[in-house]
């Protein structure tokens, strides 16, 4: 599998446009618009989602950057004495626990004051959200980023050696003919799926289910998968001597978390309905 195309599409003087902000602006509308068509199904005005979306992804998108250069990203150092790179998002590594925290702060703010149903909301970018993911990963295929380990699998990707991470940047060892784990890939398609079930979740069950429930099950569903992609991960800082990060914590957390929640709330409700009986 190879990059198929220059990172940058046209430039004009100081202006570039890249294929990396291409798949982000595209993952962004396609992901609102089935939020919006959740919304809409469940009879709120979905203009109201559209005017929160500025709101929320402006955090977001800082979120995503500042968790990854200083949580995700093994080279810190390099941040830290180049400060300007901090912020350029288009060059690549962004990271959705960053974007879940600070997003999340500006969406419960927005509903806060227009007063509107916050959980109604989650459960909407909780449908738009895996599609999202899913098209803006190919963004780290253009980049040459987001890959694992040597491998011969099939569907293995070639890294450039100016793209590639320590140790992988030794030829000698690793040649320009090594192939590397496809993780975006691997995540690309995952969130695929996340997406149909939770897509045909909302359509198939949309009476049954409680305000929050599709946002429970998308923290059940995407951090399993994350869970162990991470450990292929090569541009992650792990635990000294052990295989395990930051990542790996906070998909447990939200996978149990989520799991508690869904449990408790059904049983709640059998609960209230026997006495109510």
């Amino acid at each position: 599998m190879y990059p198929p195309v220059d990172p940058t599409i046209v430039e004009f003087g100081p202006f570039a446009l890249h294929w990396y902000g291409l798949l982000m602006a595209s993952a962004v509308i396609t992901g609102s618009w089935f939020a919006s068509k959740e919304i809409e199904r469940r009879g709120k005005n979905p203009e109201d989602f559209w005017d929160m979306l500025i709101w929320v992804l402006i955090p977001a998108f800082l979120g995503a950057r500042l968790y990854y250069v200083f949580v995700q990203s093994s080279d810190k150092a390099y941040y830290f004495a180049n400060p300007g790179q901090i912020l350029q998002i288009w060059g690549g590594g962004i990271h959705i626990f960053g974007a879940f925290i600070f997003g999340g702060i500006a969406l419960w703010l927005f509903t806060k004051v227009r007063q509107l149903p916050t959980l109604m909301y989650l459960d909407a970018a909780a449908v738009g959200l895996p599609i999202a993911q899913a098209i803006g990963r190919w963004g780290n295929f253009i980049n040459q980023e987001l890959y694992g380990p040597p491998t011969d699998w099939p569907l293995a990707l070639r890294i450039d050696p100016a793209h590639r991470l320590a140790p992988y940047d030794d030829l000698v060892t690793y040649p320009e003919s090594t192939r590397f784990h496809a993780l975006f890939l691997y995540e690309s398609v995952w969130n695929l799926l996340g997406f149909l079930v939770l897509y045909w979740v909302s359509k198939r069950f949309g009476r049954q289910l409680r305000p929050g429930d599709l946002s429970l099950l998308y923290l059940v569903w995407y951090p399993f998968g994350r869970f162990f992609i991470e450990f292929l991960r090569t541009d992650s800082w792990f635990f000294p001597g052990t295989p395990f990060n930051v990542v790996h914590i906070l998909s447990l957390i939200a996978i149990v978390g989520a799991i508690s929640t869904l449990v408790w709330r059904r049983r709640l409700g059998k609960t209230v309905m026997k006495n109510n009986y």
